[in-house]
C-alpha cells in the first residue's frame, strides 16, 4: 500500500494523503476572537482531488466520493473547511485529521449483508398479534345490526 500513515495525537494510524495532492486555501472565520477574526484568514479549505490521487485505487476513491457527499463536486474533488478554532495552525491540523479519518473510513470494505428469513413461531406470534389488534379496533366501531 502506497499510502503514508502517521500517528495523530492519540497514537491511532491515519491516512494522510501526500503535500502533492492537497491544495490548501486559507479563508475568513467567523467565531469567537474579535476583531482579531475579522482580519486575519484562519481558517482553512482543504482540497483533495481524488480522480487525479495516484495513492487510491478506483474501489477506494468510489467509496471515498460516497462517504464524502456534498463535500466533494461532480469532478471529484472534495474540499473539507475546518473553521472552528482560533488559529490557523489548528484548523490546518482540523482540516488534514478529518480528510485522514474521511479517507480511513473509505478503506474498510463494507460488510456484505446476509438475509435471515423470520422463523415458523415468529411468524405465528406476529399473525396472533395482527388479529388480536384488529379484533380490538373492531370492537371500537359502532354496533352493526345483528346485535
Amino acid at each position: 500500500m502506497d499510502i503514508m500513515t502517521a500517528s495523530g495525537p492519540k497514537s491511532q494510524e491515519r491516512f494522510l494523503p501526500p503535500e502533492s495532492e492537497l491544495d490548501e486555501k486559507f479563508i475568513l472565520a467567523g467565531g469567537p476572537g474579535g476583531q482579531h477574526v475579522n482580519r486575519t484568514e484562519t481558517g482553512v479549505q482543504l482540497r483533495f482531488d481524488t480522480a487525479q490521487s495516484s495513492i487510491l485505487t478506483s474501489e477506494v476513491k468510489a467509496r471515498l466520493l460516497k462517504l464524502a457527499g456534498s463535500r466533494a463536486d461532480n469532478q471529484g474533488v472534495i474540499t473539507i473547511e475546518a473553521k472552528s478554532h482560533r488559529s490557523q495552525h489548528r484548523n490546518r491540523a482540523d482540516a488534514r485529521e478529518r480528510l485522514a479519518a474521511l479517507i480511513e473510513k473509505a478503506h474498510r470494505k463494507p460488510r456484505k449483508r446476509i438475509a435471515t428469513k423470520p422463523s415458523r413461531s415468529a411468524k405465528k406470534k406476529r399473525l396472533k398479534a395482527k388479529r388480536h389488534r384488529g379484533r380490538i379496533k373492531a370492537g371500537r366501531g359502532k354496533p352493526g345490526l345483528e346485535e
